[in-house]
């Protein structure tokens, strides 16, 4: 499966890499890339859309639907 998640909040290269490192630890996330001037991270892997969310907000930053 491959997924985009719209996140609120990303400013610096720093929140692309820690958005991406926390992502890539949901259980079924095979590969995460962060486009840092869209707002967007696209995930791939077999995974639940429901726990990419929970991380993305248990680390301070808005899932936009």
């Amino acid at each position: 499966m491959k997924k985009e998640f719209k996140i609120k909040g990303m400013m610096c290269n720093h929140c692309k890499a820690n958005v991406e490192k926390n992502i890539a630890k949901v259980k079924g996330v095979k590969a995460v890339t962060v486009d840092l001037a869209l707002g967007v991270a696209h995930v791939e892997g077999d995974f639940n859309p429901d726990d990419v969310i929970a991380m993305i907000v248990s680390i301070g930053y808005e899932y936009i639907e």
